[in-house]
């Protein structure tokens, strides 16, 4: 009988072919996460005029799908621990397109506003599991690099969402843009078929065949023998449910500077998102122009979370994070400032790459953070908590706005944030101490069924 240890397996396989499916299932059930999410910030110019719009009232109607989101990430997160990822996926993808869908059949913005609400609970609640399900199978050695890859696909999706609008509005109304968003539905058989299960699940509910079988796939080196025992600690506590164990072995203030750096992190990417095109708008560039600031701003999310991604595996997370909102603040601040157009683009570009890129290196660091038994929940109240932020930024924006104050202020009110979130992540723990010993997780991994007999 061998003792075969999961963790070990894992960390120390080569990338291959499994690993390129996982990815690439993940980071597309991502772009169409991301389309879905920044759609609002596309059409946002055509609803205000449509529709009669004051800012304060498109900046509360930006806030549904975010409201939608924050619920989503506290009740889908904790849920796949129980059900499964794979299923919590299925349900959230169905979720996010079928509603974001029948946006574009809303008459009225009380219609609008529920439809992107449902739609929100989709979005939400997919992220923690994606993340979760790729940082379990990923590599060690380039485990940072491989969550980023696949969360930047949020930023190829809003990108896709920019461009489609700029082709598709003009010629067909805002609803159309909607419409493209029915697309993973029909995709959803094909992702419930190949996307694999968590080993964690698996080997919790007994399925030790079917857990060996998928290892054999990532780690060909292993092949699986009758008798196999599966050795998985899951860093689980005695006594402590998964919420609390956030608050554990050192974890309280890691856990609350992880919710401040989400919470501002996540203000300063749907402020953007929802009223650059309108601040370009207003600053005097055409719409074609000002939708194209929100495409630099994906583009420049895309380099900053791939290159963030490669710098962690070699640094810390916490240093490049940092690092990364310091950058926010100062690029942020200095788009309020008369300047020529590449500049400008070139600041939008940074912004991007050091606020959603820095909201994607928060998952990858949340994900490692956290030990197996308490990861969905900790990523997932994480996101949930940091919602909160991402439903006052348009908010936010719509009163400053309002105000009619001149444009740096504006962009001032939005930077700021990214230097409270730089020194939030700057007071998270950057040692050991918030995990257990190993004899402790495999203790209670025996008690709980983690190892398998």
């Amino acid at each position: 009988m061998r003792q075969i240890d999961v963790h070990t397996l894992i960390d120390d396989a080569r990338f291959g072919r499994f690993h390129w499916q996982v990815l690439f299932w993940c980071a597309l059930i991502i772009i169409f996460d991301g389309y879905d999410l920044v759609i609002y910030g596309v059409v946002l110019p055509r609803l205000m005029s449509e529709w009669q719009l004051s800012p304060v009232e498109a900046g509360a109607l930006g806030s549904y799908a975010l409201f939608g989101m924050m619920f989503g990430a506290l009740i889908f997160g904790p849920l796949s621990d129980k059900f499964g990822r794979k299923r919590v996926v299925a349900v959230c993808v169905l979720l996010f397109s079928l509603f974001t869908c029948l946006n574009g059949l809303a008459r009225n913005p009380m219609e609008f506003g529920v439809c992107r609400f449902l739609a929100g609970l989709g979005i939400g609640g997919v992220m923690p599991n994606v993340v979760a399900l790729m940082t379990e199978y990923a590599p060690k050695k380039m485990r940072s690099l491989l969550v980023s890859i696949m969360f930047s696909g949020y930023s190829v999706g809003g990108m896709a969402s920019a461009g489609i609008g700029m082709w598709l509005i003009p010629a067909y109304g805002w609803p159309a843009v909607f419409f493209v968003a029915g697309l993973p539905l029909l995709l959803l058989p094909v992702i419930l078929f190949v996307l694999p299960e968590s080993p964690g699940f698996l080997l919790k509910a007994g399925r030790d065949v079917e857990a060996g079988a998928i290892l054999a796939r990532l780690n060909p080196s292993y092949q699986p023998q009758a008798g196999d025992r599966y050795v998985f600690p899951t860093g689980a506590e005695v006594g402590h449910g998964p919420l609390a164990a956030l608050f554990h072995s050192g974890r309280a203030l890691s856990t609350l500077m992880f919710w401040l750096a989400f919470f501002m992190c996540l203000l300063m990417v749907y402020a953007l998102s929802s009223w650059l095109p309108k601040l370009m708008n207003k600053a005097g560039y055409e719409l074609g122009s000002s939708l194209m600031f929100l495409l630099v701003l994906n583009l420049g999310a895309i380099v900053g979370a791939i290159g963030g991604g490669w710098l962690a595996d070699r640094f810390h997370l916490r240093r490049v994070l940092t690092v990364f909102f310091v950058i926010a603040a100062v690029s942020i601040s200095l788009l309020g400032v008369k300047s020529a157009t590449l500049t400008l683009y070139l600041l939008v570009a940074a912004a991007g790459a050091t606020t959603i890129g820095s909201q994607i290196l928060l998952y990858a660091y949340v994900s490692q953070f956290y030990p197996l038994a308490i990861r969905s929940t900790g990523i997932g109240w994480a996101s949930g908590i940091g919602r909160s932020g991402a439903i006052l930024g348009p908010v936010l924006g719509g009163a400053l706005l309002g105000m009619n104050l001149p444009l740096e202020y504006n962009f001032l009110a939005f930077a700021i944030p990214g230097a409270m979130a730089g020194l939030a992540i700057s007071l998270v723990s950057s040692h050991a101490q918030h995990r257990q010993g190993a004899a402790t997780e495999l203790a209670f991994a025996a008690q709980s069924g983690a190892i398998n007999d």
